[in-house]
């Protein structure tokens, strides 16, 4: 019997404190996002201020952020040697708080819930990121190219039906507080597989680990990102409603507010300037012609279930693409 023992391959690497300090900045970009959605939810804010113009451009680099991080770390902890135990531990992990975060949204906001959000999104794009993990980086960039692309291809009514609202491919956006579709958003996470395995494959890791490592409290986010994600909101939510005993927000107009949140909806859908102007004075004066708009308005009726919102709202939608 031979004494030379062969030594065990090292599957893990230590973590890189630059990273965690990059995650942590990433869910401090969050935070302030999601605080000024928070102070539009509250009135403090026009109504579609935090989904138009930069708001928006910064709740997409944060959300690419996040995905690009993950498929980075995916790398790193599961290349060159696979190590499923841990990946399913923290998968099942993630897709149990995407779960809460779903019936959560779906008992206060049902009309906007949370259905497929970031977390969904990572969870789903990581299990499909681990088959990318070993394969040649161009190729995966690549991958990355095509799933950035196909939406702006392929986006049919075909897709319309909720089963399908996931891929990110329907012609019609469903209404979500936080919509990040498979399509075209793994092409981040897959991104992040790319670089990393770049990184690693020509030994230059040693790159991030020489960058500053920032503060501990940043690094300890960085570390915990999805108890800080999970905790975060319910915080800033708290806080607001706290304040606005204080200082109360300012009285809004009804039909101010009506044309404000359905103009930003419609702008959502990608539709034109226009033809979401000319929609939601058509369906203003609609509602208010068969004096729905105040229950609508109040909540006493549900525009996704009551019939002759829908009526109208298809009547308005004719009229709206038909004028010059």
């Amino acid at each position: 019997m031979s004494d030379h023992t062969e030594p065990r391959f090292q599957s893990t690497r230590p973590r890189l404190a630059a990273l965690d300090s990059l995650r942590g900045l990433a869910l401090i970009a969050m935070a302030t996002y999601h605080f000024s959605w928070d102070l539009e939810f509250f009135g403090y804010l026009e109504p579609g201020t935090s989904t138009q113009g930069f708001l928006k451009l910064y709740a997409r680099l944060i959300a690419s952020s996040f995905l690009f991080l993950a498929g980075f770390s995916l790398v790193l902890a599961q290349y060159p040697a696979l190590r499923l135990t841990p990946f399913l531990r923290r998968l099942g992990v993630i897709v149990a708080a995407a779960a809460a975060i779903s019936i959560a949204t779906f008992w206060f906001t049902p009309d906007s819930w949370i259905f497929f959000g970031i977390l969904h999104a990572i969870a789903l794009s990581s299990l499909i990121g681990l088959a990318f993990v070993r394969m040649p980086p161009l190729l995966t960039l690549v991958a990355a190219g095509v799933a950035i692309a196909l939406p702006a291809v392929l986006r049919s009514p075909t897709f319309d039906a909720p089963l399908f609202w996931f891929l990110g491919l329907s012609e019609t956006v469903p209404r979500s507080n936080d919509y990040v579709p498979l399509l075209p958003w793994i092409g981040a996470l897959l991104t992040g597989i790319a670089i990393a395995r770049l990184m690693v494959d020509h030994d230059k890791l040693g790159w991030i680990d020489r960058l500053p490592a920032g503060p501990r409290w940043l690094r300890w986010g960085g570390r915990h990102s999805l108890t800080v994600y999970l905790l975060h909101q319910p915080i800033l939510i708290a806080g607001l409603y706290l304040a606005s005993f204080v200082i109360p927000p300012p009285a809004v107009d009804p039909v101010a507010q009506y044309i404000g949140s359905c103009e930003a909806g419609c702008l959502e859908q990608g539709n034109e300037a226009g033809l979401c102007q000319r929609f939601c004075a058509c369906t203003l004066e609609q509602l208010q012609a068969q004096s729905l708009f105040e229950p609508l308005q109040s909540g006493a009726i549900l525009g996704d279930q009551d019939q002759r919102i829908q009526t109208l709202a298809n009547e308005c939608t004719v009229r709206s693409q038909s004028a010059p």
